[in-house]
């Protein structure tokens, strides 16, 4: 069988540039035509862009692509796409429709790798409700597979990473992990115990996030992907004017992740996203921020949700599935710098 995975450089979310990099890029003096429909553009790192087209009635738009990350056609075609669509889920809505983002190295992989790739897309898409409508297609060097969604949502029902405040509990409905349970699987060092239960985990879709997205009481949301735990919570952090405690013990991770950080199975950007945020992370020893750096593709949902209504949504996320356990708490900052806790 044909590993996809031997012909990227890199693999999932954890080919995103890092965020401090990124911040550069997008440094400009442009100035946008000033338009009040523009409800969530780019400035604080959000998960979609969303625009109001009626009283409350708003469209979200979003794209995200990468490179392999496991190496059966179908199986990457489902997580790439499943995450793309969460990007819709994770501001507090319902997907509509995608098209596909498709470069492939016609001249190394044959046309029936290809259309498998596409119909895990596919599959991934119906069972969101949604269609894959059509797409772009390029001859890269590298496989390159991703969707570009369309969803839409009540203007009441919008969730943004940046809305959250003080004393707000903090959920993430997934466990951590598959960053490096796929390292292992590329290094040939995964044990058949624990064959599969990354790629299940990044299958699942975040649908739970459009029934968040009705719950008053979700203050905040993001889906936790390329730049790990710590990196995206810096950004709800930020956003929100807050910092965060959180409870290692707590925090869902896949098995036999700890046993492989051991063995060295850190993907390249566990390191770069803890240098992004070690600055304002209370000191951590390599295994621990290895894990909450770990490049998540597919991930979950981090949520931030008022204190008085913390049971209930746990009960939500229990009813969906989903890890239903508190994993921190936002705080009060000290300073104009966000600084975040991590206890045992």
């Amino acid at each position: 069988m044909t590993k996809l995975t031997q012909f990227s450089h890199g693999a999932g979310c954890g080919c995103k540039i890092a965020p401090n990099l990124l911040a550069s890029f997008l440094e400009s003096d442009f100035v946008p035509p000033a338009d009040a429909r523009l409800l969530v553009g780019n400035e604080t790192s959000d998960d979609a862009a969303v625009y109001q087209l009626g009283d409350d009635d708003c469209i979200i738009s979003t794209t995200d692509f990468f490179m392999p990350i496991v190496d059966d056609p179908h199986e990457f075609g489902r997580v790439a796409a499943a995450n793309a669509i969460s990007d819709v889920y994770a501001m507090g809505g319902r997907p509509l429709m995608a098209i596909a983002v498709f470069g492939w190295p016609t001249d190394q992989l044959g046309p029936d790798v290809a259309r498998r790739v596409l119909e895990g897309g596919r599959f991934a898409c119906r069972e969101a409700g949604i269609v894959l409508a059509g797409g772009h297609s390029i001859d890269a060097k590298e496989p390159i597979f991703g969707l570009a969604v369309t969803g839409r949502v009540r203007r009441a029902h919008l969730k943004r990473n940046s809305t959250a405040t003080v004393g707000d509990v903090l959920f993430l409905t997934k466990p951590l992990g598959v960053g490096v349970l796929t390292t292992a699987e590329k290094r040939g060092l995964l044990k058949p115990e624990h064959a599969g239960l990354a790629v299940e985990s990044m299958m699942r879709l975040n649908t739970v996030g459009a029934l968040l997205g009705e719950k008053e009481a979700v203050t905040a949301m993001t889906d936790v992907t390329g730049f790990g735990l710590l990196g995206h919570l810096m950004e709800m952090c930020d956003g929100s004017g807050v910092s965060a405690r959180i409870e290692r013990s707590t925090i869902p991770v896949l098995e036999g992740v700890y046993e492989y950080i051991d063995l060295d199975c850190v993907p390249g950007g566990s390191q770069r996203n803890w240098r992004s945020v070690a600055s304002q992370v209370t000191a951590l020893d390599d295994q621990q921020s290895a894990l909450l750096c770990d490049p998540q593709t597919s991930g979950g949902l981090l949520l931030a949700v008022d204190v008085a209504a913390a049971t209930d949504v746990s009960q939500l996320l229990r009813d969906a599935s989903c890890y239903a356990e508190p994993i921190g708490v936002l705080r009060s900052r000290a300073s104009d710098q966000v600084t975040i806790e991590v206890a045992d």
